[in-house]
């Protein structure tokens, strides 16, 4: 499909209205408390006892259970894809088992290709704190933050990937390496006849020159890369393909939910779902741009009577989350129509209520591989308000999916704009859930990492 065109930055906001804090102002750590700062904020909202403890898993579904969403043609489709794959073995590795769209995608993608007859596998690398530290820095520099490169964040770097590749297997047919963190894992594949992908998930249109240049050659030695948009494709000697994140119907964080079950988690929460619920799930994260959101609620707050959700929570990879969370809570103040919930990786339920309950759902990412907070949000028909940024737009069609915004105005006036405008809300959201069964489903990433397994596997060994 083709990526919809950007809109111009004046587009979304009022004439005279500026554009809004700036990248590089958001990256800047938090300022010293006051004491008058902590007497104004409002007081924490204790996390309910239900959520404190993460619940039994509950079983995967089978390829079978989603023939009633998707059909049962396309069903016997991933099942004929997968006859010539049958024995097959890959491995998936990552840098965390939670928290995060990589996380969730890998745990329900993983089991649906072993169903299907390829013996898959999902490893997760280790690291200390130091290395998490590099690697998200790693993480906001490809997506265009400045920063400083130094000897020795390239050694703790190259250190930890020695120390994984050094204990770890590599025997598998296809291994496939997802973002920056493990790369270097690729110096472990020798004259090994398997095929190595990586698959980035994060938006490399504009990375950071120094640290590119350090991390190409280690890209420049797989098989193929993988993209989640058009734009993030960069000029490299190896093929290079689009795959589209997707999220699973039948998760606990997608599945239909009782209205009972939406309303008991607003009652323990504190929402109250007589009035218009704007919601942002998101970890707190300063590309969210979580203090942006704050700040767009508060200007539409003068015209629209809402309350506003941030719910989230930390990845293990990501350090920096306390810190974004005290600022949020800073920006909040003592607004009682603000609830910020630091929920536990295990909320799924909570999440899906959450989102099932709102009025409008934003995603004000100021930089974004793909955003699959935005693609639940259309999954359940919500009205949907996202940062023309990464791969968003392949998701957000302005005006017929949801709409793009630019700035903290653009945001606040979106808000205004949908909650006075029902209809219309209504629409994109209907529209908004029909894209998402169309293009971003996992069965849809499924029959695409079998057609790339094939491809691969019938151009015969590696020769690298």
């Amino acid at each position: 499909m083709k990526s919809p065109q950007s809109r111009t930055a004046t587009q979304d906001r009022p004439p005279g209205a500026s554009a809004g804090p700036q990248l590089s102002a958001a990256a800047a750590g938090p300022p010293e408390e006051s004491p008058a700062a902590v007497a104004s904020r409002a007081p924490e909202r204790p996390l309910p006892s239900s959520v404190l403890t993460p619940p039994a898993p509950s079983p995967p579904p089978h390829l079978d259970d989603y023939q009633n969403i998707i059909g049962q043609a396309q069903v016997d489709a991933l099942r004929f894809l997968a006859r010539e794959l049958k024995g097959k073995t890959l491995k998936m590795v990552n840098s965390t088992a939670v928290g995060g769209g990589v996380a969730e995608m890998l745990n329900r993608l993983v089991p649906l290709i072993s169903e299907l007859g390829v013996n898959a596998h999902w490893d997760v690398i280790t690291g200390g704190n130091d290395f998490f530290e590099v690697t998200k820095a790693f993480h906001n520099a490809l997506h265009g933050s400045p920063y400083e490169f130094t000897q020795n964040a390239k050694d703790i770097f190259l250190m930890y990937n020695e120390q994984n590749r050094a204990r770890m297997q590599f025997d598998e047919d296809l291994v496939v390496i997802h973002d920056p963190q493990p790369l270097a894992l690729v110096c472990a594949r020798g004259k090994s006849p398997a095929r190595w992908v990586w698959r980035c998930h994060i938006d490399l249109s504009h990375p950071h020159a120094q640290l590119w240049e350090f991390l190409r050659p280690f890209v420049e030695q797989y098989d193929a890369a993988i993209f989640s948009s058009q734009s993030f494709a960069r000029q490299l000697p190896i093929t290079q393909y689009l795959f589209y994140p997707s999220i699973d119907p039948l998760s606990e964080k997608n599945k239909d939910l009782d209205e009972s079950v939406v309303q008991k988690v607003c009652d323990e929460f504190g929402i109250d779902r007589s009035r218009p619920i704007v919601t942002q799930v998101s970890r707190f994260d300063r590309l969210k741009d979580p203090v942006g959101v704050v700040q767009a609620y508060k200007l539409a707050k003068k015209y629209v009577d809402c309350q506003l959700v941030l719910a989230g929570g930390g990845a293990s990879d990501d350090p920096e989350g306390a810190a974004v969370l005290q600022e949020v809570k800073e920006t909040a103040g003592n607004d009682p129509d603000i609830i910020i919930l630091d929920l536990p990786p295990w909320c799924a339920i909570e999440i899906n209520a959450i989102q099932r309950a709102s009025t409008l759902v934003i995603q004000k990412s100021l930089r974004e591989g793909f955003g699959l907070t935005v693609t639940e949000a259309l999954w359940k028909g919500k009205p949907t308000i996202a940062g023309a940024v990464g791969g968003i737009p392949n998701q957000i069609i302005h005006k017929l999916t949801g709409t793009l915004v630019h700035s903290v105005e653009g945001c606040a006036f979106q808000i205004r704009y949908l909650l006075t405008h029902p209809e219309f809300a209504k629409r994109i959201g209907a529209n908004g859930h029909e894209h998402v069964k169309e293009n971003f489903l996992i069965t849809t990433n499924v029959k695409r990492w079998l057609l790339l397994f094939r491809v691969l596997s019938e151009a015969g060994p590696a020769n690298k």
